[in-house]
Parts: C-alpha cells; structure tokens; sequence
C-alpha cells in the first residue's frame, strides 16, 4: 500500500441556525440544557455555567469577565464578539462550533475535546490546550501570544494567517497539524512536531533551532 503524502485538512461542517429564541444571561443556569436560544449583548461576567449544555445556541456581544464554562458542553453554537480577560472552559467539550472576533486574555480550555471548531479573527493571550483532543479544527487570523498543547492530541488542524508568539508542544501527538499559515515567534519541544506540516521558509527559518537541538555545530 503507497504511503500517504499528503496533509488532510479540518472536515467541517459548516453552521447553520435557524429558529432561535430571544433569551436573556438569566435565563443561563448551571448544568441546565439550554436549546435554540440567541443571546446578544449580555453580560455573562462572574457566572457559573458550570455543567452546562449549549446546543444550537449564538451569543454575540458577551462580556465574561470570570465566567466559568468548566465541564460545559457547547455544540452547533456561535461565540462572537466575546470579551474576556481570563475565561475558564477547562474539561468542556466543544462540536460544530464558532469562535469569532473574540478578545481573551486567557482561554482555559485544558483537558477540553474541542472537534469540528473553528477560531477565526480573534486575540488570545495565553490558549491553554494542554492535555486536550483536537479534531478537525481551524484557527484563522488569530493572534496568540501563547498557543499551549503540551500533552494534546491534535489531529486535522490547520493554522491559517496566524501569528503564535510562543507554542508549547511539551508530550503533543499531532497528526496532520498544518502550520503552513503560521507565523511563529518561538516553538518549545521540537521533537513534538512530527506529524505537523511546514513549508520551506519556515523549515529554513527553523534550521538553527533544529540544528541547536539535534546537537549540531555550524560553522563557516
């Protein structure tokens, strides 16, 4: 059987919402389901949705200054415009969803299983993926000061105009990680990055931290 060459791309599914219903920030409780429902500009700072089910959901306009999504599940959902120094969505589960012109400074998704998503036009600070399982997920013009996947499993992921100060691949399994579109300032753990995709500009740009790494002097 020939080797596969190739890098797969995201399948994603595109979304679609139809038939929502007007809902208030109240109307979000902990552990609850909460179905079909559009939120805009609401304030959701300080609260606990812990536990909680989103599904086929929009809420555009958020303030979630300290909110808290830990072990959330949001599926076939919209997030846009969300503004957060520090947002807690460790151990959630994330499917079909989108993550739009978004401003975090902190974006704790750890232990978190994150498929079918795309980020797009966002700035993040500090994105803690450590120990999460990707699949099938887009970023795209984002800005990262930090994209942490130590311990991730990453598999179907494209970065596309993209600029990551610093990404931590400490104990990563990825699989068809394209980072053809990203711009890097720093990356920890070189080994990790089998199974990633560079293109040559970035292989040259990277020549003596692989060198310095595999132990290789270069002189002349």
């Amino acid at each position: 059987m020939a080797r596969r060459t190739a890098t797969r791309p995201p399948a994603i599914t595109p979304l679609r919402l139809h038939d929502l219903e007007p809902a208030a920030a109240e109307d979000l409780d902990a552990h609850q389901l909460h179905e079909a429902l559009s939120l805009h500009d609401v304030d959701l700072s300080g609260r606990d949705l812990e536990g909680a089910t989103l599904t086929e959901c929009e809420l555009v306009g958020v303030a979630a200054a300290s909110a808290r999504l830990q072990h959330a599940r949001i599926l076939e959902t919209r997030l846009e415009r969300w503004d957060a120094p520090v947002l807690d969505a460790s151990r959630s589960t994330w499917r079909e969803v989108e993550l739009l012109e978004s401003r975090l400074g902190a974006l704790d998704l750890y232990d978190a299983e994150i498929r079918s998503t795309r980020i797009v036009g966002s700035r993040i600070g500090w994105l803690n993926l450590r120990g999460s399982t990707l699949e099938d997920v887009v970023l795209e013009d984002c800005t990262l000061e930090e994209l942490d996947l130590s311990g991730a499993t990453a598999s179907r992921v494209l970065l596309r105009d993209c600029r990551v100060d610093s990404l931590l691949l400490a104990g990563a399994r990825l699989q068809d990680v394209d980072l053809r579109g990203l711009e890097v300032g720093g990356i920890a753990n070189l080994e990790a990055l089998a199974g990633a995709t560079l293109d040559a500009e970035q292989v040259a740009a990277l020549a003596p931290a692989f060198a310095s790494h595999l132990g290789i002097r270069v002189e002349g």
